[in-house]
């Protein structure tokens, strides 16, 4: 009996010391400099949308936030690193949510990204306009559609990679729009720009922010939003519905996610402090001229968009016809 009070003491303390561990480790979180991991290129909205919360979320939490940029294998190279660091809240991941669908367009991960990458924030959505050069012949969207459909086969688009919103974006356009386009993957979207300007692309789905200063330029065209309305920062470019396209309809949404063991107390004072960010008029302003709307919120409900966007962006996935390579 005596042995078995000293054994069950032992498991209890053993339990109880765990515990002040972890409330300790969080009571003194952040000690360090956060990493925020990017997927793409340096440029694109994911990107944007990074360093503008690194700066906010460093100033909230009293330490540095760095991003760095781990761009390659359509996004995944940057998400095994994550889901593979130390679960203790300094190296993060910033990535659009649709990465979660990497089981229906790629064989064999690296990782399990419903498990073993956890959902920390939603930072916003951002609609989607069809991007031009500003050399190819059509005035609109109407013009591209007929364009297209006058070269079948020799319409090139460019994406972030097999099931990246730029891919799933353009291949639901062309199939409302009855369109055969050639996919010209890459490892960011701002990495396709210099082919887009040159006409060696013809069509991309972005971000206001990833297109820049290229649409002020004339360098590129926007021809229509996937919006439900015309966008602040875009007030001259119809939607597609007003462009004659009805049946089209794309944005992304992009989030925060820590790999899978990370402390709970950790993760709310992440959502906590990034919520404080997102909610300067600032931080608002800066998301709008780019054309993100801002979301926010707490951690339950974007596990919750994730889970569903699985089901019904996997049903789409499968109803493309898009295999996994």
């Amino acid at each position: 009996m005596r042995h078995w009070l000293i054994r069950q003491f032992v498991v209890v303390g053993s339990v109880v010391l765990g515990l002040g561990a972890n409330l300790a480790a969080a009571q003194s979180y952040p000690a360090k400099p956060i990493k925020l991991i990017v997927n793409v290129t340096p440029g694109g909205i994911t990107d944007i949308l990074a360093r503008t919360f690194a700066v906010g979320l460093g100033q909230r939490v009293g330490q540095s936030v760095v991003v760095e940029n781990r761009a390659g294998g359509s996004g995944v190279i940057a998400e095994d690193f994550v889901a593979k660091s130390p679960p203790d809240g300094y190296t993060l991941l910033v990535a659009g949510g649709t990465f979660i669908l990497r089981p229906f367009t790629i064989r064999a991960l690296p990782y399990d990204p419903l498990t073993d990458l956890i959902p920390v924030f939603n930072i916003a959505e951002v609609a989607h306009v069809l991007v031009v050069s500003g050399s190819l012949p059509v005035r609109d969207l109407r013009e591209f559609v007929a364009y297209a459909k006058a070269n079948p086969g020799k319409i090139n688009y460019g994406s972030t990679g097999i099931g990246g919103p730029p891919h799933l974006s353009i291949e639901l356009f062309a199939r409302v729009a009855g369109l055969q386009m050639v996919h010209v993957p890459y490892k960011g979207i701002t990495a396709s720009l210099p082919d887009l300007i040159g006409g060696r692309l013809q069509l991309v789905s972005m971000s206001v922010g990833s297109a820049g200063g290229n649409l002020k330029s004339g360098a590129l065209k926007a021809l229509a939003t996937g919006a439900d309305r015309r966008l602040s920062s875009l007030p001259d470019v119809p939607t597609s519905a007003e462009a004659g396209v009805p049946g089209w309809k794309y944005s992304a949404y992009f989030g925060m996610f820590a790999p899978k063991g990370t402390g709970a107390d950790v993760m709310r004072l992440i959502n906590d402090r990034m919520q404080a960010v997102l909610e300067e008029p600032k931080t608002k302003q800066r998301l709008l001229e780019d054309g993100a709307e801002p979301v926010g919120g707490t951690q339950s409900a974007f596990a919750e968009r994730l889970s569903g966007d699985f089901k019904v962006l996997g049903q789409i996935i499968r109803d493309l016809g898009i295999k996994p390579e």
